[in-house]
């Protein structure tokens, strides 16, 4: 079988029954009227690859794979991570076709037929060179779920192995209501801690409510926990060496001194707290909270969380580890963007084979 190249890379295979053939096993290329057929640029260098397909020049002159894919990439910027995507899925015995923005390729499920089967994912080919991009993926997570679609992200590291990512937009939730203290508790206030003496409110927070870590008969609070208490009512602060009383506005100027993503994670906290969940330091797995459904006592976490502004860029291998060790202690990771007014996105991405 084979097909003339045009300038932009795709080819052309004019003959009705080498065109037929060629769509026939695997839907490759768009059949045109007079049942030519037009392959794109990622099929045409595929089939060229696999021996499946002969390309030449207008002239008929043969044109090699090497040369095939050197043109492609020469026309199309970033062909060639797009390319190792678009070869390991149809390794994978999937049906894959180009798309057009706001994703590189649409899916269909194995053994679908095309056009008459709905396609199940849409992938994003990215380099591990290339940035994170938080709001990018906020708006195809959410065109995705519009669409009825599973959004993959189809990563290409340096050595050009492929790890791929389910993003999701999800509602984290958990089954502890809350259950406001009768008085605000007494807190005092010691450079990044807060200690609760009060046996009543040692109990209540600590125990029913799992703030805090109980230590003796005292309760240590972390600074957010405090903030999130103090600015619901629920705790009145004192400085520890004076005993004069800590507005709840010098204790946020203290805490983002200390931490300039302070109000970032307060407003994913609170949200989290407000969805009924249990929140606690993720410090041991690199984390800012692992959230439970329950009281710590009674349940596992189930969701590690990354708060951050919702503009948020960050590197690759970053969210390449991060996602990895939440799944090796069989967690959810999930990334909490902050946007105007303390609003609290989610984002979950989970490592999967497709």
């Amino acid at each position: 079988m084979s097909g003339r190249v045009l300038p932009d890379a795709t080819v052309q295979v004019d003959d009705p029954a080498e065109a037929s053939g060629i769509y026939g096993k695997g839907y490759f290329g768009e059949p045109e009227r007079g049942g030519s057929l037009r392959l794109d640029r990622y099929e045409a260098v595929y089939l060229s690859e696999m021996e499946r397909a002969a390309v030449v020049e207008g002239s008929g002159r043969p044109i090699a794979w090497p040369a095939l894919f050197r043109r492609a990439v020469r026309v199309d910027r970033g062909f060639a991570v797009r390319y190792l995507v678009y070869r390991d899925l149809r390794q994978r015995g999937y049906v894959v076709r180009a798309s057009a923005p706001p994703v590189d390729f649409t899916v269909l499920p194995r053994g679908g037929v095309l056009h008459k089967t709905p396609s199940r994912f849409w992938i994003e080919a990215r380099s591990e060179r290339e940035p994170f991009e938080l709001g990018r993926l906020f708006d195809l997570a959410d065109r995705a779920q519009s669409a009825k679609k599973q959004l993959l992200l189809a990563v290409v590291d340096e050595e050009s192995d492929l790890t791929y990512y389910r993003v999701r937009r999800p509602s984290p939730h958990g089954a502890l209501p809350p259950h406001p203290l009768p008085a605000a508790a007494e807190g005092w206030l010691s450079t990044d801690r807060v200690t609760v003496h009060d046996p009543s409110a040692v109990d209540t927070l600590g125990r029913t409510l799992a703030y805090g870590s109980p230590i003796g008969h005292r309760l240590e609070l972390s600074l957010l926990e405090a903030a999130y208490l103090a600015s619901s009512g629920q705790l009145a602060l004192r400085e520890a060496p004076t005993g004069r009383p800590v507005p709840f506005e010098r204790l946020a100027q203290r805490a983002r001194r200390l931490d300039p993503g302070f109000d970032e994670r307060l407003a994913a906290y609170r949200d989290l707290r407000a969805r009924e969940l249990v929140v606690k330091t993720g410090f041991k797995y690199g984390a800012h909270f692992r959230a439970y459904p329950r009281n710590p006592e009674h349940a596992h976490a189930r969701y590690l969380v990354q708060a951050v502004p919702e503009a948020h860029t960050s590197r690759w291998p970053q969210v390449a580890g991060a996602v990895r060790v939440a799944q090796g202690v069989r967690k959810e990771y999930l990334i909490a963007g902050v946007g105007a007014a303390a609003a609290v996105r989610y984002l979950s991405l989970e490592r999967i084979r497709p």
